[in-house]
C-alpha cells in the first residue's frame, strides 16, 4: 500500500500539476478577482519553479556532500541503490537514466581495485512492470560488459528505500560484513538512504554521493532569469525527495 500511495503522492507534489490546477481554476472561476489572482499565482509558480538559479540553490542546500575519495581508501563491498534503469522490451536491453552515475562511480572504483564487490539493491519500481527487477537487469548488463559474476551480489525484491535497507541487511548479516562499506546513491537521496540503512542496523557505511544536481554557482542571465523546463523537473524531484524524507521520519523508517 505504501508503494502505491508514494506514486499518487509524487503526482500531486509536481509543481506542473499546481500550475495546471491554478490555470483551470482561473478559467472556470465566475469571479473576476479570483480569476485574476489564480492566473497570476499560476504564472508565479510557473516562473519560480522553472528558474534554474533557484532550483540550483535549493539542491545545493539539500544534497549530501562528503570528502573526496582517497586512493588509499579500500572497501570489500559497495552498496549501490537502484533507481537508474528501466527495461526496453522491444530492443531487449536496459535503458539508463541520469541516475546511472550511481553505477558508474563504483564501477571505476572496482576497476581501480578500491572496491572488491558490489551489492546492487533494487527490485521493480514500476506498477506496470513488476517483473522488471532492476538489480537483476543491472547484473546481466554488467556481466555482459565483462564484470566478473563473482563481483556482483544482488537484492532484487525491494520497492523503496526502506526495503532496500531491510533486505540488504540480510545480505550483510549472511556475509558477516564488519568492515566499512561504501554506500552509493544520488546526492539528493543520500540523507534518506543513510537514515534508512542506519535504522536497519547498517551503520558501518562510508557515504559516496553520486549524480549531483547542484554544480558551480552561476550568475548568467539565462541561468538566473530565463525559465527552463528542466529546472521544473529537478524541483519536482527535490520536492518529492524532501517530502519522502519527512514521511519516512514520521513513520520511523529513518534514524
Amino acid at each position: 500500500m505504501f508503494f502505491y500511495l508514494s506514486k499518487i503522492l509524487a503526482f500531486f507534489l509536481s509543481p506542473l500539476i499546481w500550475v495546471f490546477i491554478l490555470f483551470v481554476y482561473s478559467w472556470r472561476s465566475k469571479t473576476e478577482s479570483k480569476k485574476k489572482r489564480s492566473f497570476i499565482a499560476g504564472l508565479i509558480v510557473l516562473y519560480v519553479f522553472s528558474n534554474s538559479f533557484i532550483v540550483d540553490e535549493c539542491m545545493r542546500a539539500w544534497e549530501y556532500t562528503s570528502p573526496d575519495m582517497q586512493k588509499t581508501e579500500k572497501f570489500d563491498y559497495a552498496i549501490v541503490l537502484g533507481g537508474m534503469v528501466s527495461y526496453d522490451e522491444r530492443l531487449d536491453k536496459p535503458q539508463f537514466s541520469r541516475g546511472a552515475d550511481r553505477l558508474l562511480q563504483p564501477l571505476v572504483l572496482l576497476q581501480q581495485q578500491q572496491v572488491k564487490k558490489i551489492i546492487l539493491t533494487g527490485g521493480s519500481g514500476s506498477i506496470e512492470f513488476p517483473d522488471h527487477k532492476e538489480a537483476a537487469i543491472l547484473k546481466k548488463y554488467l556481466v555482459s560488459i565483462g564484470v566478473p559474476d563473482s563481483c556482483i551480489i544482488i537484492e532484487n525484491e525491494s520497492k523503496n528505500t526502506r526495503e532496500n535497507a531491510l533486505f540488504t541487511k540480510r545480505i550483510v548479516d549472511s556475509l558477516h560484513i564488519n568492515s566499512k562499506i561504501l554506500f552509493v546513491t544520488s546526492a539528493f537521496h543520500m540523507r534518506r538512504g543513510i537514515g534508512c540503512f542506519n535504522k536497519a542496523g547498517i551503520t558501518n557505511i562510508r557515504p559516496w554521493p553520486a549524480d549531483r544536481y547542484s554544480g558551480k554557482r552561476k550568475f548568467g542571465i539565462d541561468h538566473c532569469f530565463i525559465p527552463n523546463i528542466e529546472a521544473m523537473s529537478s524541483f519536482s524531484l527535490l520536492i518529492h525527495e524532501i517530502s519522502g524524507y519527512f514521511i519516512y521520519k514520521i513513520s520511523g523508517y529513518v534514524s
